[in-house]
This record gives C-alpha cells, structure tokens and sequence, in this order.
C-alpha cells in the first residue's frame, strides 16, 4: 500500500501526484529515488469518470491488457466493483519498444475481470523493485510466476533472480467406500453417458468411473450428511440431498463443482431424489414433517404438483423418463403412489406389498415400472395403464428383504440385490431368474444397492465393498473394491490388502512395520497385535495384552517395541513384555525409538521430550529434556538416525540434530492451527507435516523458509496421518476416509512450468549472478528491456489514502 506522496515498503521511493477526477488526459508523475534514474511515468484513465471502490467489498484490481489497456468490457460497462481508475506505464520499457501487454503477466480473477489466456489464474505478482547503479531490478514475490533460466542465457547479464520450482499436484485420491446401514437401502446414481458412478459417505459425494474406479473425485460442499445423489439427464449436473433437507444442484463439467442452486424442498432427510428427461423437474422424497415429498422446475424452484397419499416416511420416488410423464413412490406404510403430471396430481395408492416399499424404479423405455419391498417381492406394472403385470419369483423373489433393484438398459431385464445375501437378475418378459450370485454367509454379505449401468453390474455389500458382479462365474465376483468407510486414524506404507479374521475390537491409534515385515498395531481394545504381512490373517498367538491403553506404538531393530500407554511406558522384545515404567512423573503422548536401536524418545504432554536408552530388556532414562515450543503431538527420526523431529500445538515445528548431542538444529513455522503429524522423507533432507488447518507443509531441513505447501489436502478434515511412498511422493489420510497420494516434481531448468488445478508452486531462490559492466551486450538485446506495470486501486477510505496492487513483468 502507498499513500499519495509516501513511500512503499520495498524498492525505490514512488511519488503519485494526485489527479483531478474527470479529466479526459489526466497526467502524474511518479519519480525514482536517487537510487535510479528520473523517468516520467504516463497515466491512462480507464474511465472518463473516476470512481470509488466501497471499503465495505474490496475487489481485486483489473488485470494488465485483458480487455486492451483500459481494462476489461465487463468494467467498462459499469461493473463499479472491478473498475481500474489509472494504469502507470513505465516510459522506458515502452521507449525500447516491449511488447504491450507484457507477456507472462498474469493477475488476480476476480468477478470482474479476467486473465491473460494461458497464464495461470493462481500467480499473484506484486512489485518490489531493486536498484543497482541507473538498473531496475524487479524481483517476484513468492506467489509470483516461476522463472527458470532463459535456454541458451548469457551467465553475468543482470537477469532478474532465477527461481527453481517443485510442482506439487494431487496424482490420485484413493475414496472412501459408501457409508452404509444394516436395514436401510443404499442408492447408487449412474452417469448418462455411462462412465462414472456415485454415491454417498459422510459429507462427500464421490464420483468414481466405472471402468476404472481408481479415478475418483470427491464433492465437500455439504455442512450435513449426504444421504442420495444422482446425475440429471443431460449430465451436467448433480442433485444431492442431506439430512437436514438441503438439496444442492451443482455442476460436473469443471473440477471446481460450481454450486447451481440450492432449496430446501422440506425439513427433514432426503432419501430419494428423480429427474424428469428434459432435466428441468426435480422430485424430492424423504423424512419432512409437514409433507414427505416436493416437485419443482430446478431452475426457480417453482412447485410443479404435489405429492400426496402417503401418512409415512417416503423412501423412493422415480420419473418415467418419455411423456407423458409419470412419477411412482414407494413408503413405509407399505404402499406405492401413483401420480400424472405435470403438474403432478396424485391419481391412486397400490397396496400390492405387505411390508416397507424400499425401491420403486420406471424402466428405461417407460413402458414399465417395479416396486420392491421388505416382504421380498417385486411387483411389475405397466407404465401407461399402470396394471400389476406380474410378481417376478411368483410369491417371494428373495428369502430376505429386497433394498434395491436396476433395469438393464434395453428394458427386457432387473437386477435386485437383498438381505439374503444374493443378488439376482430377472427376465422380465417371461418372469423367470436368469442369474444369482450368491454375495457369502456372512452378515456383512447382505446386498443394499445396485446399479447396472452399460455392461457393468454393481452390487454394494452391508461391508461397504463395491462388487463387479459377473454374469459368466455368478459365484466369484470380476472385481471387488475394497477401502475404508469411517474416519481413518493412522497410516504405514508396505503392500497388503484387507486382513481376515477378527482383529482389533476397537479404534487403532497407530500402527507401523517392524524389519522382520509383520504389521504392529496398538488399539484402544487394550492390545498390541503382530500381523504377518504376507499371510494377512488376524491370529490369537501375536496378540500382547497391556494393563492399560495404548496411546502409540514404535518398533526397532532387534525385535524391540516401545508402547506408551496412559500413564505407562512399556518396553517388549520378541512379542513380550519385559520392561514398564510405571507413573513416570508426566503424561507420555508419542514414542519413537533410533533406528540405531539404542535410544528411545518420548514426547510428553507437558512440551518437553525424554531420552531413554535400551539396554538389554530395560529402560534407562538419560536425564536429558529437550524442550518443544507447546505439548508434544508427534515426533519421528530421520531414516539415517541424524536428526530428530518434534511437531507440538503450538504450530512449531522443531529439529534437534543427533550428532550435536541433540542441540537445536532449527524451527520450522508455517501452520496455522495445531500440527498432529509428521513423516521423513526417504532423502533425509526433506519431512512434511500435516495440521489441524488442513495444511500439508514440505520442509526443507536445510532452509526453514523453504517450503512446499499442500492446501485442503482434505478439505472437511483435518490431516490424521502421512506417510511416503517414495522420495518424490506423500501419501495423507483424513478422518474422511479417504487417501490422497501426492507427487512432487522439479521443474527442468529452460521452462516455464505451467500452473494446473490442485497445484501448488514453491520456489526456490537462486542468489543473482555477478553483475556485468553497464550497457546492455549488443548480441543480447532482451536483456535491456525493463518495464513495469503498476495496477493502482483507489479506495474510498479518506480523501488521502492510496492503496496500490502492484504487478510485475520482466
């Protein structure tokens, strides 16, 4: 910021005479301190009228050259919020004749204003000019475009800082299972085109494409549980519903999911939700307290009928998709509704079932539609003159009840998944099974949702495991796609997969692989169990039992094992307990042992960390605290044993090195809000952390300001553990039980890396080569062009403030 007549905080003085508002041809000038050379400056008006940006909405300030030099057409039409008063244009970079705009420059996007095409949206130049004899040098701020060395560069001829860049992008999210409840039906939504799936857990929408489900994205924008989403028919956007009754329509073509509109049609969850054809009608259907249902044109959220006949809770509703249009629901009074519209008019009640109508679903050509129920039946009628066709199965289609059913997409089939741990498929036309696929014996077997979308057949299990039914080998499912579905708590790296057996019997706090390759874990159950990786199956023999909960666990060579407890530090060796220190005189919190295998340190609550030495089967304290900057969260040493992590809740990092009798090697600030975990990267030069800001930072060990960081990394939870895969790539997990794996890469010297979605830049500074003699080379004629751009905002705070957003080309 500047103020008429004063100074800025960096680079040479700038004096801004003020202009007379209205003025056709205005002029200022702005003189350079002693330190460069005198040059008048040229104002431009980007409009005749000169207007005031309210203090109470600051904006962010036009771009240089988006709508030619006078701004863009959107403030020259009168958006007051985005206008641009003055541009200051350095006279000696036009005098050399440089390009105008300058290349590369790039500014805030605001609503009113938008970029230079292919310049990154996230760059944020601001002005800090140096002086060097009659030389400007404008050197970048941290959020400022990357510069890497011009091929083919003169070494000594005054180039600006050259800036080295690691780019940070999210390579792949590995998504949560569906959240599910035993008895309740889970709604699986399809893609249009075919290509994607999705469905619901917690507050995320995750949409996974169905030919490879290892490419996911995750909708965060709910506050509440999200209970149904599905796709509209043109495939533009998604409809989701929570438990408080907020339906979100929102758009599926750009990574950002831009919100469309928002209602609430009742108060109350929303369990089901319909789109007519033309996707302009929405019908909603749920637990309301005044009415169970609503339908409405999507846009204006205008009634277009109502939805009436039923004194319970709604569960399913479907539109048939060809005119006339029709909609069909399904209740917990154990009856389907029928209605003709729009607008939508109730026209009768089928009473067909005896229990709950979980599913009520028309057939692609609308020709038909089926009800299932809790009784284990499904009924189908026609779609036109709405007549009970048939009961597929005669009296029970399933021996449990029946959640969910899907019609193939030529109409002529229905797949139906059920609680008696199958799932079927029916030939409609002559009201036989034509497949069944037992799911397994186990109650966790039981089918809540299906889908069947092209030619893939989905099924999801009460375990929330997605299956690829295959109809050629009805007992083995093609792929089953297996995760988490609740909040994850720790992390370790090493190939597995899900362990059988009974496990822990409660949440485990942490877990880590020990050098013969079994899997230790501490749970709140009490225990502390070896696992052997390669047999992946829980047993009775590896478990330890303890006196009291585990809090963390490490391991170290020569089968040691350190556990702190609540109270309690426990030392085992061989799967055995052999030392304790009982009541230590402070609240243990992490443990980490050497990977020398001779010392343990333990961080405490009270922000200091102790030193024990193992010696045989007992623990020695060596009397030694080193002090954190708050109570201790996490520490971790370096793979090669030289330095010592400790992260606290005071934000700080701290770095004690081994070698110097753990003095104080450096302090690493960054974070926002209370740091709870950290890892080493297999370099040893580089560690990351994770916060409750939701922040992933990168450190250097060498260089505290430099750094990489990670924004919403999980954008509902706050980071609970990271790992690395490699030297080059961070594995984090949230509380949304999700994992996002993170690659880094350095850019090659000669290019300009160009910014993507979900990246981050850090930049490295490289100190300026030797300056050369003055006068520009005559086989270098770049290298004396010199202009700066500076982007000036008035706002009306008091007839003597100036506040200026300044920009930067080179």
């Amino acid at each position: 910021m500047v103020k008429a007549g004063g100074e800025p905080r960096a680079g040479p003085r700038f004096r801004v005479r003020r202009v007379r508002c209205g003025s056709a041809q205005g002029r200022a000038r702005a003189d350079l301190g002693a330190a460069a050379s005198d040059r008048p400056l040229r104002v431009r008006h980007a409009r005749r009228r000169l207007s005031l940006l309210s203090p109470a909405r600051p904006r962010p300030g036009l771009i240089h050259g988006a709508g030619g030099p006078r701004g863009s057409r959107r403030a020259r039409r009168g958006n007051k919020w985005a206008r641009m008063p003055y541009e200051i244009i350095g006279g000696a970079g036009r005098a050399c004749g440089a390009p105008w705009p300058p290349k590369g420059l790039a500014g805030d996007r605001g609503p009113g204003s938008r970029t230079v095409p292919g310049a990154p949206s996230k760059w944020r130049p601001a002005l800090r000019v140096e002086a060097t004899g009659d030389r400007l040098r404008p050197v970048l701020s941290p959020r400022s475009p990357p510069l890497c060395p011009r091929p083919g560069g003169v070494p000594g001829r005054g180039a600006p800082n050259v800036r080295r860049c690691v780019c940070v992008s999210a390579e792949k999210v590995f998504a949560s299972l569906p959240q599910v409840e035993r008895g309740v039906s889970k709604i699986i939504g399809g893609d249009p085109k075919g290509n994607n799936f999705l469905y619901t857990n917690g507050k995320c929408v995750i949409l996974r494409n169905i030919d490879n489900p290892a490419l996911a994205d995750i909708y965060t924008e709910h506050a509440h549980q999200v209970v149904v989403a599905k796709y509209a028919p043109s495939g533009f956007y998604i409809a989701s519903g929570d438990v408080s009754g907020k339906l979100r329509i929102w758009d599926t073509t750009q990574k950002e999911h831009l919100l469309k509109y928002e209602y609430q049609p009742f108060a109350g969850k929303i369990k089901d939700i319909a789109w007519t054809e033309d996707s302009k009608r929405i019908a909603v259907v749920g637990e309301g307290r005044e009415k169970f249902g609503a339908v409405f044109l999507w846009d204006s959220g205008s009634s277009v009928g109502e939805i009436t006949g039923h004194n319970k809770v709604i569960n399913s509703v479907d539109i048939k998709q060809s005119r006339p249009y029709r909609l069909v629901t399904g209740s917990d009074d154990n009856c389907a509704a029928f209605f003709e519209g729009p607008p939508f008019k109730f026209k009768f009640t089928i009473g067909d079932h005896s229990r709950f109508v979980n599913c009520v679903r028309f057939s692609p050509d609308g020709n038909r539609f089926a009800t299932a129920s809790a009784d284990g039946q499904i009924h189908i009628y026609d779609g036109k003159t709405e007549r009970n066709v048939c009961a597929l199965g005669g009296s029970k289609a399933h021996d449990g009840g029946i959640y969910a059913i899907s019609w193939s997409p030529d109409s002529t089939h229905l797949l139906s998944a059920s609680g008696d741990k199958t799932s079927k498929i029916w030939d409609v036309n002559v009201n036989s099974v034509v497949t069944t696929f037992p799911m397994g014996s186990n109650v966790l077997d039981q089918q809540l949702g299906c889908l069947w979308q092209k030619d893939h057949l989905l099924s999801i299990s009460l375990s929330g495991y997605i299956n690829y039914l295959d109809k050629n080998n009805p007992s083995k499912p093609l792929r089953v796609i297996k995760g988490h579905s609740k909040s994850i708590q720790c992390l370790t790296t090493g190939e597995n997969d899900s362990f059988t057996g009974k496990g822990h019997t409660n949440q485990v706090s942490r877990m880590t692989v020990d050098e013969s390759g079994q899997l230790v874990s501490c749970s709140m159950d009490d225990t502390v169990r070896y696992t052997n990786l390669t047999l992946r199956d829980y047993s009775g023999q590896g478990v330890v039992k303890l006196d009291v909960q585990p809090k963390c666990v490490a391991v170290g060579p020569g089968g040691y094992t350190v556990v702190v407890c609540i109270g309690q530090i426990v030392l085992l060796k061989d799967q055995k307990k052999c030392f304790s220190i009982d009541s230590p005189g402070y609240e243990p919190e992490v443990v980490a042992v050497h990977p020398g295998g001779d010392m343990v340190a333990v961080g405490a609550t009270d922000g200091n960390v102790r030193l024990y030495s193992i010696l045989g089967t007992s623990l020695k304290d060596e009397g030694k605290l080193l002090e954190a900057k708050g109570p201790v969260t996490d520490l971790a040493y370096s793979h090669d044993g030289a330095f010592l992590a400790v992260c606290d809740a005071s934000k700080v990092v701290t770095v004690f090195s081994v070698a110097d009798g753990y003095a104080e090697n450096n302090v690493f600030y960054g974070h926002h809000a209370k740091i709870v975990c950290l890892a080493w990267s297999p370099d040893n030069e580089h560690f990351a952390s994770g916060g409750m800001d939701m922040m992933v930072y990168v450190w250097t060990l060498s260089d505290p300001e430099t750094r990489v960081k990670i924004q919403d990394a999980h954008r509902l939870h706050h980071v609970s553990s990271l790992a690395w895969l490699d030297e080059h790539t961070l594995v984090t997990t949230s509380h949304d039980a999700s994992l996002l794996r993170t690659r880094l890469r350095t850019a090659e010297s000669g290019t300009r890396v160009q910014a993507q979605q979900n990246t981050a830049f850090l930049q490295i500074s490289v100190p300026p080569q030797p300056a050369r003699s003055r006068g520009p080379a005559p086989d270098d004629p770049c290298l004396c062009r010199v202009f700066v751009s500076i982007h000036v905002l008035l706002k009306a705070l008091d007839s003597d403030s100036l506040h200026m957003r300044n920009k930067v080309s080179t």
